[in-house]
């Protein structure tokens, strides 16, 4: 009722001021009756945020009670009640450093709030900020010695401090897995330590294991607020282990903090280069531009002259394009490169390609068995080695490919352009004049005429390239080939003057 009377005493004062002309006068009367109202609204508003902050907490549902006290300490930043349910429901959501700033703000409002000084104890051990959790604990102590939360924390400070200076001296002593497994048991009494994990990470580099590593440092990252470090090791891991697009996307986290960063920036320029390198020669690879992807593969080895793994993908590029662009020994000197760092059944069996290019059978079928070993399923080392074996057999017979000069990979305008040629050397009318030559002359010419056959019929090819002939009485597919009805002598009768038909 006071607080309307004046209301009404105020507004007769705005009337009277404004008969005689004092406007401004007018005006700030107005707004301080307006806020006096709102400030009235604003603590029913303020009330009823607290009611459903109490509402959502007691169903578990954070979130929501978390929205509802931010409103309330909006409203009225000096009620330590509300700062302490809030810093409740961030150690609920576990946002340790959320949640002891709020615990700070209320002994601030109230050194003597004994619960606060509890959870602010609880949060520094959790941390393994141990003299700070122990001096809190102490006060806590001193004003109520029958606190058992109290008492569990402070039992718990010493042990940890204990084996946290034992972990430091394994890793000074390089017992890597005696470090791991302490930090380990450590981390299940102060699992916000950031520098708990930056340490396991360190034994799990050590020990070979950067999975872990990066799994440790990830945590860092979200324990830690501005964490450029965190980043800058993540992004170095992964590129360690070859991952860069994954690498990138970690220093550009560490850019977005600070976007000059000493070492990040640096590294960023680097691992884009390298990571574009990579990409493009795989699309090239992809889209059969050969020569590029090779060159490509070239300039990331010149980009990056150390780190393993990187170097590795480079020269698996290499192997696979060298091999399509039939550049048989620079393949095969790239993939021996690529299997030097790592033993990838893929790569074995694409230099056992190779192999088989080179007719070196033998070493293909060596090679699809390593493949084996390493992943015993890989349907691909077991068609290869059926297909080796093939090729083997046929090689002891007639090699088509060999008998023409060309490659595997020749073109039916290459094999034909070959043919005529050797043809044209061995037709048996070349050699009349003495019988044995002649003879000689027949056996090369019948090869020449029956690789011609294979190799430029698709069928025919297809199935001598999977270790089949076609022209072989054995395989079931001999159909009575006769090279002579390929050749028509001319009216002079020259026995360089043959009429050549092709299908």
């Amino acid at each position: 009722m006071t607080v309307v009377f004046s209301h009404f005493i105020n507004m007769d004062r705005c009337c009277r001021l404004a008969r005689r002309g004092h406007i401004a006068w007018v005006v700030l009367l107005m707004l301080d009756i307006l806020c006096d109202v709102s400030d009235c609204a604003t603590q029913a508003e303020i009330n009823k945020h607290l009611e459903m902050g109490r509402e959502f907490l007691s169903r578990g549902q954070y979130q929501d009670a978390l929205s509802h006290y931010h409103a309330a300490i909006e409203g009225d930043n000096t009620n330590a009640v509300t700062y302490f349910s809030r810093g409740t429901v961030y150690l609920a959501l576990g946002k340790a450093n959320l949640a002891l700033t709020d615990f700070d703000k209320v002994l601030e409002l109230k050194p003597d709030f004994v619960a606060a000084r509890v959870q602010r104890g609880h949060i520094l051990l959790k941390q393994a900020r141990l003299e700070e959790a122990g001096q809190e604990l102490e006060r806590v102590w001193q004003w109520d010695p029958h606190n058992q939360d109290a008492a569990h924390y402070r039992n718990m400070i010493d042990p940890a401090r204990d084996d946290i200076a034992l972990a430091q001296a394994y890793m000074r002593g390089h017992d890597y897995q005696a470090a791991v497994d302490l930090i380990s048991k450590i981390l299940e009494v102060c699992p916000w330590s950031s520098m708990l994990r930056e340490l396991r990470a360190e034994a799990h580099s050590a020990l070979g294991d950067n999975m872990a590593a990066i799994s440790d440092i990830r945590s860092t990252t979200r324990l830690l607020s501005d964490n450029t470090a965190g980043f800058y090791k993540l992004s170095l891991l992964h590129y360690k282990l070859g991952q860069a697009p994954e690498s990138l996307k970690e220093i550009r986290e560490c850019l977005k903090l600070d976007p000059e960063h000493k070492d990040c920036f640096p590294h960023y320029k680097k691992v884009k280069k390298v990571e574009k390198q990579l990409t493009d020669a795989q699309e090239a690879l992809q889209s059969q531009d050969y020569r590029r992807c090779v060159d490509l593969a070239n300039k990331v080895l010149i980009s990056e002259p150390q780190v393993a793994n990187i170097r590795f993908q480079a020269y698996d590029k290499l192997c696979q394009c060298y091999q399509k662009d039939d550049k048989v020994s620079e393949s095969l000197r790239s993939c021996q490169e690529a299997l030097a760092i790592q033993m990838d059944p893929r790569i074995l069996c694409d230099r056992a390609e190779v192999y088989i290019a080179s007719s070196m059978f033998d070493e293909a079928i060596r090679d699809y068995h390593k493949a084996l070993e390493i992943e015993e399923d890989y349907q691909r080392a077991k068609e290869g080695i059926q297909r080796a074996q093939k090729l083997q057999k046929q090689a002891e017979r007639r090699d088509y490919y060999k008998i023409l000069g060309v490659s595997r990979n020749a073109g039916k305008q290459e094999i034909v352009k070959a043919y005529r040629k050797m043809a044209q050397k061995w037709h048996p009318d070349n050699f009349q004049s003495n019988e044995s030559e002649k003879k000689i002359a027949e056996k090369k010419f019948i090869d020449i005429a029956a690789a011609k056959e294979v190799l430029t019929d698709p069928e025919k090819r297809q199935k001598y390239d999977n270790g089949e002939d076609p022209l072989d009485p054995e395989s079931g597919h001999h159909q009575g080939f006769n090279p002579f009805q390929q050749f028509h002598q001319f009216h002079h009768g020259s026995p360089f003057q043959f009429k050549f038909h092709f299908n």
